[in-house]
């Protein structure tokens, strides 16, 4: 999946589906995310993560970069203070397009 666009589509698609491991195949074992204030490392503090993330919606606005590295820009809605917001998701991948580091910023 080599189009920023398809992946992007794939990845925020993935997150609202309620089979947890699509989203959990987006990343490789050593992936970072910072969010929140916090970082996790590795794939199982994301799955810890990923289950206290409330029910959102997502409507991306923009994607920019290239297969290893690309932005998102999307507004988040659900239930959770300040609803909705404007993040940023930068992501980077390795070469098996599995995702090393996803950072979400206002």
């Amino acid at each position: 999946m080599d189009d920023v666009q398809a992946f992007t589509d794939e990845y925020f698609a993935a997150a609202i589906d309620p089979d947890r491991e699509r989203y959990f195949a987006f990343f490789d074992d050593g992936v970072v995310v910072h969010d929140d204030g916090r970082t996790q490392h590795g794939l199982l503090a994301v799955r810890r993560w990923r289950g206290e993330v409330p029910p959102v919606r997502y409507d991306l606005r923009e994607v920019t970069g290239t297969a290893t590295a690309c932005r998102a820009v999307a507004a988040v809605s659900g239930d959770f203070p300040g609803s909705p917001v404007t993040l940023r998701f930068t992501f980077e991948r390795n070469g098996r397009g599995k995702i090393t580091l996803l950072d979400i910023s206002p």
